[in-house]
Formats: structure tokens, sequence, C-alpha cells
């Protein structure tokens, strides 16, 4: 079993039940709904698939949702190319019909502009962004690989010189450094899709473009207020993607629930040089902090064309593994690829070769002087207790996940198997390295709670007689970060 999750983007390649089904088998823990694209219909039919597939082939799978944010995205209706040195517009989408700037711009395909040249059009769907925009701004699309410098901006209309051409799609993302700040944190189309999430009830909310940690208590409040659960909410991941986040990043950490290093947009706020060892030090921050991470973009881009990745994303996969993050992202590969299934079963194969080597090992002292809260000193001395007994996996009882959680930094080389009366956190676990989950009643006491642990266990046959496992449990859900006992059981 690999212990590394992955998370897969659904879309029109991997929406069907078979696909869906097969990803599921390869690897795919967590499935992302992004809703950038797609209409609520869609989603709301794909969670429900997902959920009867997880069912059905005994495996929790999370559902996130990731909104949108104040994302601008190219809004032409067709591809058109671009060179460089070409001379284009740029305009807003959604601009009113009479403003003079514009009143000759047709809106059908790419536009022109009547009269002599027939200039190209970028269209944007982000009201009021060409308002901040200055000469001298770089648009960037798709992750950088096309580049538009401005040259001046006359009321809603900017005039741009192509710097990198190529063919501009529609839908995808434009970058503009320097005016996320003016931008604000939800948008009234983020709210939407939070209502419809959270009607679906789903496991994780993922915020783009986070700056501040205050951002991430507002969208946290707006999930209790609007959630119809009163616990068991759905967790906050907040992506990494600006300046701001980066400098920032502690107060993040500290109010959110899992990270995402979103590489795309961070290696252009960013210079991109610097995103390998941010990477680290955002990953090693959330270890030692015990909340899950999740590394994202472009980790097997190839296979969105090719039925086979480059021998550097092998590469990159692996480093991620070895830097002990919780989760890797797929986006592109399994949402819109020719290899959704390839794409998982590759990432997984990468994952366990990966595991299997001393690489990943987590070295002495990693975390640090973790130990000022009990639950922190009892994952420890469980942690110790696992290599010292000669067990072959650790069994702990959480409700929340937060016991889980603290056992799982130490990143132990034996099983972890989580039980839990809380069918949210089971599916929320599977967002967790290494953790293993499954679905308990209610006990009356410790010993109740051991045996039925023991025996499911033995009933799924994930260990054998005689089989030495350490148990961490506390009173019996009472306290969602209350652990109270370790001790040893033998497999009977």
């Amino acid at each position: 079993m690999k212990r590394t999750k992955i998370i897969a983007t659904i879309g029109p390649a991997s929406e069907d039940k078979k696909t869906l089904s097969e990803m599921i088998r390869k690897g795919m823990n967590v499935a992302r709904l992004n809703f950038s694209h797609g209409n609520f219909s869609s989603h709301k039919r794909i969670i429900k698939l997902v959920r009867r597939l997880g069912e059905k082939l005994d495996v929790p799978v999370g559902i996130m949702a990731d909104l949108q944010g104040p994302r601008i995205r190219v809004s032409n209706s067709q591809e058109f190319s671009v060179a460089k040195k070409e001379i284009i517009r740029v305009v807003e989408f959604l601009l009113p019909e009479k403003t003079s700037a514009i009143k000759n711009l047709i809106a059908r395909g790419v536009g022109k502009i009547v009269g002599k040249n027939k200039t190209k059009i970028l269209k944007l769907d982000l009201k009021g962004v060409v308002k901040f925009v200055k000469a001298g701004t770089d648009i960037l699309i798709e992750d950088g690989l096309i580049k538009i410098k401005v040259l001046e901006r006359k009321k809603n209309v900017l005039r741009a010189e192509v710097i990198n051409g190529g063919i501009i799609k529609p839908r995808k993302g434009v970058n503009i450094p320097g005016i996320s700040a003016r931008l604000g944190a939800i948008t009234q189309y983020d709210k939407k899709v939070l209502d419809f999430a959270l009607s679906q009830d789903v496991d994780f909310v993922a915020m783009s473009f986070v700056r501040t940690a205050e951002e991430i208590n507002y969208l946290k409040g707006l999930i209790k207020r609007k959630s119809k659960r009163k616990s068991g909410l759905a967790q906050v991941v907040a992506k990494i993607e600006r300046k701001e986040a980066v400098k920032n990043f502690d107060k993040i950490l500290g109010a959110t629930d899992a990270v995402m290093v979103a590489r795309g947009d961070l290696g252009i706020e960013m210079p991109q040089s610097d995103l390998p060892i941010l990477q680290k030090e955002i990953v090693a921050k959330c270890l030692r902090s015990g909340k899950p991470v999740i590394v994202a973009t472009q980790m097997l881009d190839s296979m969105i064309r090719n039925p086979r990745p480059t021998r550097a994303e092998v590469t990159d996969v692996s480093n991620a593994v070895i830097d002990h993050a919780d989760a890797l992202m797929l986006s592109g590969e399994t949402a819109s690829g020719k290899y959704p299934v390839e794409a998982v079963k590759t990432m997984s194969e990468i994952i366990r070769r990966t595991e299997r080597s001393p690489f990943d090992d987590l070295g002495h002292g990693f975390l640090g002087d973790q130990t000022s809260s009990v639950s922190a000193a009892v994952a420890q001395a469980a942690h110790e207790l696992l290599k010292d007994s000669g067990s072959k996996a650790i069994v702990v009882a959480s409700v929340s996940g937060f016991t889980a959680r603290m056992i799982t930094r130490h990143r132990p080389e034996q099983k972890i198997f989580v039980m839990t009366n809380n069918e949210k956190t089971h599916n929320q676990l599977s967002l967790v390295w290494g953790v293993r989950s499954f679905v308990l009643p209610d006990c009356e006491d410790l010993d109740e709670l051991i045996d039925k642990s023991i025996e499911t266990i033995r009933r799924k046959k994930l260990l054998g007689k005689k089989d030495k496992v350490v148990i961490v449990a506390g009173r019996p859900h009472v306290k969602k970060e209350h652990m109270s006992l370790v001790k040893v059981e033998e497999i009977r």
C-alpha cells in the first residue's frame, strides 16, 4: 500500500463510471472538482458517482471543491494565434455596450476592431480588472507560456505587444502579477459554489489565491454559517500561489486545515528558481505542525498528451515524496488528458518505489521539540513504542482526525489504521499520509473500542495472528484532541 495520497482532478476525460472506478483502483484517494470549469449539474453527478464507487470498492474517497477565486481566464469563444511583436487589444468580456472605447468590438469569435488593422482582441472574464493594469505590466497566459506586455491603457481597453507568441485557448488561466491584492479573496461566484458544495457535503474546500490568515478565517466562518452540519465541517485547503501568501505563511498555516503548494501560479509570482526551496520549506512546516500538505501542478504534465512521463517528471514526483508531502495532485493529466488512468497508475508506481527506498525516511530530530502539548507527547511516545516493540502496525482511535495527524507526522514505517465513529473524518483522512481508516460504531468503554478495532483488522485480514500492534486511544468519542492510552496488543 502506498502511503502518499493522490488527488486527481475530474473532468471530461475522467467523469465516466469506468474511468473513475479504474482511477480509484489504481490509487486515487481524493477527487478534485475544479469549479472554474463545468456546471453544478455535472459536478453533482460526479460527486454521487465517486461516493457510490468508493463504497463499492471499500475505499474512502474524499471530495474537494476548488473555488475559482479572483481567477482571470480567457473568455474568447475560439482559440487564436498571436505572434511575437504583434500588437493586440485586451478588454473585459462584460463591459457596457455603450462604452465608446469598445463600441466597434465584435463579440463573436476572437473579435476584430473594425478599421484598417483588424487587431486581434484578447478578452478577460473578470470585470474591473483592466482598470488596475498599467503600462509596462506583463500579462501571462497558461502558466506563462504566452507573454504580453501592456503598452498603454485607454479607458477600458489595453494596447499590448506580444513578447512570447503561441495559441491562446478559451478558458486558459491569465496571470497579471502585482494586482492580486486589489481583487479580493472570495467572489460572488465563489459564494454560489460554496453553497452548492456544502449542499453536497464535500469534504474539502480549496481556497485560491490566499493572501492572509484573515481570509482563511472568513471562509471558515462562511462554511460554519452555511453548512447544515453542526460538527464535522468541510476542511479548508489554503492554496499557496501568491507572494503575499509566502510572506504570511506561518499565520496562514495556523488558521488553515491543510495546505496546497500550487506551483503554477506561484512560479509566475515568484522566481522559478525559488520554487524547489519554497516547496521544501512549506512541506517541512506543515509536517511539523501536523497539517496535511499537497504538492500540485504539472507533476506528470506530459501525460496529458503521452502515455509515458518524462524522466524529469518522474524525478519531480519522487522528490515530492522524499519531501514528505501528504498528497500529490494531478490536474490536466486526469481532467482533460488522453491517459487519466495511466497517469494515476504511473504516479502510484513512482510513489511506491520511492517509499521503499531509504531516501524518504524521516531523519531523527526532524520534527524538533514538538512535545509541548500532551497529544504531541503521547504521539511521540507511541512512535517510539512502535519501533521498540516490534509491532507491525499502529491502531489509532480518532474522532476528528487530530490524533491520526499527530501520529502520521512521524512518518512511521509500520501500517497506520485509524478507527473513527465519524463518516466525515473517515473521508477527510483520505488526504492524510499513510492512513487507512475505518468507521466503527460508538463504544461504551476503552475495552470495547480496542476489541472492535482488533476485530476489524482481523476481519479485513490486514495482519496475522500473533502480530503486535500499538493502540493509541482516549475515552471513546469524548474529546477530539484527547489521547490517554498507549499500549501494545497481540492479534489472536
